[in-house]
């Protein structure tokens, strides 16, 4: 039984692998396959050197993509050029299509593509982002009593930042409507 499944996984394998053709640049075969997180595409390396590889995009499939479809793939990461004297680049990453210039990371909406983004529309995003961030970490509510009181707003919600550490929100409350005297309560719980 082992034996079996250990066949037709090996069979399986070396079928799912296509050749496209060579690289006009490298001299290099371009192939089709699954790889570990789905279909992409490979470049082989030159003699020793590590290949290239892209997943393909939405629609596009191991048995019918063509070696200039896939040649495309490897335009990213496109360079959209200088933005404030740091490269503005375009990717796809783990988590998806994604904006970088210099430390500062933004994602593509579902609409844009990494492959025909324009540099309006990334500057565009990279301002969004920028803006999202600061007011996330802008206070929500401070309070007179204590300027280390304060209520802000988080990936998971509405929380109280007390002293450098974090404390959630009860169910319902509103950062709005809590009171001073309702946040130490809540500090002081979590406390003992």
């Amino acid at each position: 039984l082992v034996d079996a499944a250990v066949g037709t996984q090996m069979e399986r394998t070396s079928q799912s692998v296509r050749v496209l053709g060579v690289d006009p640049k490298t001299g290099q075969t371009v192939k089709a396959r699954i790889g570990r997180y789905g279909p992409m595409v490979e470049l082989e390396g030159a003699d020793g050197q590590k290949g290239q590889y892209a997943s393909l995009k939405k629609g596009q499939l191991i048995e019918s993509i063509t070696l200039e479809e896939a040649l495309e793939l490897f335009a990213l990461p496109r360079n959209l050029g200088d933005l404030d004297g740091e490269p503005l680049m375009v990717g796809v990453g783990k988590f998806g299509p994604y904006l970088r210039h210099g430390k500062t990371f933004a994602s593509l909406a579902k609409s844009d593509d990494p492959y025909t983004i324009t540099r309006e529309r990334a500057e565009e995003l990279l301002r969004e982002s920028g803006e999202k961030q600061r007011a996330q970490s802008e206070p929500l509510k401070t309070f007179a009593e204590d300027a280390n009181m304060l209520i802000k707003s988080g990936i998971y919600g509405p929380y109280i930042s007390y002293n450098g550490k974090n404390y959630r929100l009860p169910r319902g409350s509103k950062p709005e409507t809590i009171t001073y005297v309702e946040c130490q309560r809540i500090v002081s719980k979590i406390k003992k």
